[in-house]
């Protein structure tokens, strides 16, 4: 059988806050415990945090780093587990709680057909109440990407429901909870390690559809986030910077000639909108990022790689592809009267020409 690592990250004082229900929801799986193995990778690491995790969890791998980087730190975590012999790779938040079945259940999908490289499990968001409890909400099917490189959910705060089989994702699975083979890291890499943090589940799944692999989904794979939405939008430079990345790295010369119209004016619109909104600055950071030379020679790298294995091509990838901006948690009727009609309408048309 082969070995499985799972893999979470620590950071700073997440472990204090989030692990111990992690932790014991781990421990409970009905997955046998010698096929499996977790791997901390703690980030920002200090004394005090090692000594927390190695005292708190001492049957988990613990993996000191000392910069915040999370696309670096998951990266570190499959490094290790690849010494060790795991064939198998669980990316999970820690801020969460995992039914007993999740693990056996993620292995089962990814199993399930050889053309599958990727599985999410079904996230539900971490109930408030009793009533939540027995009537669960959903955090994440699935994730959608918009042809212009934001990500969002799919499914989010709708009520649960029963999903049979192993329905195929469009978008990519959410770096909350997914499983990865082997050979998909093999032959696409592990993360982008420019991208930080945010999109980088994206920049996986982006790959992975590239190289001729299917994302689906683990309805019966079930785990409960704690999510929080505040804690998202203070990353709003990585968010819009690696958006951006994410266009230049993966799409053709000719299909980013395509969608350079919409992509001018939808910059044009988060500048202005950026003003009132309070984050003007963080927005022209992005724009210094992209007027140095080392950032486009990463850019250009990374090309290189995914020339070396992809199997995809634009016009197959981008029929999944969103023509709207679906942000759940924000409600601007400019956008969903003005902008994202025009949008729809502008990519319907750019689909058709690919």
């Amino acid at each position: 059988m082969k070995k499985t690592a799972v893999i979470i990250v620590n950071y700073k004082n997440y472990a204090e806050r989030f692990l111990r229900e992690c932790r014991d929801s781990l421990r409970a799986q009905s997955y046998p415990k010698d096929l499996y193995q977790v791997y901390i990778i703690d980030n920002a690491s200090s004394d005090s945090s090692r000594n927390y995790l190695k005292e708190s969890y001492p049957e988990a791998i613990v993996v000191p780093r000392k910069d915040g980087n999370y696309s670096a730190a998951n990266n570190a975590g499959i490094k290790k587990a690849l010494e060790d012999g795991c064939e198998y790779f669980v990316i999970a938040n820690m801020d969460a709680k995992f039914d007993k079945n999740w693990l056996a259940e993620l292995i089962n999908a990814v199993r399930s057909d050889e053309k599958i490289g990727i599985a999410q499990s079904k996230i539900l968001l971490y109930p408030k109440t009793e009533e939540e409890w027995k009537k669960p909400k959903i955090n994440s099917l699935g994730n959608i990407i918009h042809f212009l490189g934001f990500g969002f959910t799919k499914g989010y705060n709708e009520p649960d429901y029963e999903i049979k089989g192993f329905p195929e994702i469009k978008g990519y699975a959410s770096g909350c909870s997914f499983i990865v083979k082997k050979e998909v890291i093999d032959k696409i890499g592990g993360y982008n390690e420019e991208y930080y943090m945010y999109h980088d589940d994206m920049e996986i799944g982006w790959k992975a559809k590239l190289a001729g692999y299917k994302i689906v989904l683990a309805p019966k794979s079930i785990m409960r986030h704690k999510y929080d939405f505040a804690r998202s939008v203070l990353m709003l430079y990585y968010m819009e910077r690696n958006r951006h990345i994410a266009m230049l790295t993966f799409y053709s010369p000719r299909t980013l000639l395509l969608i350079f119209p919409a992509a001018v004016f939808m910059d044009l619109g988060i500048l202005l909108y950026s003003v009132p909104s309070g984050w003007f600055i963080t927005k022209l950071k992005v724009y210094f990022y992209f007027l140095k030379p080392k950032s486009w020679l990463k850019i250009f790298k990374q090309r290189q790689k995914i020339k070396s294995f992809r199997e995809i091509k634009d016009r197959d990838i981008a029929r999944s592809f969103s023509g709207k901006v679906l942000f759940q948690e924000i409600e601007n009727p400019v956008l969903k009267y003005i902008a994202n009609p025009i949008f729809n309408f502008y990519w319907s048309i750019v689909k058709k020409i690919l």
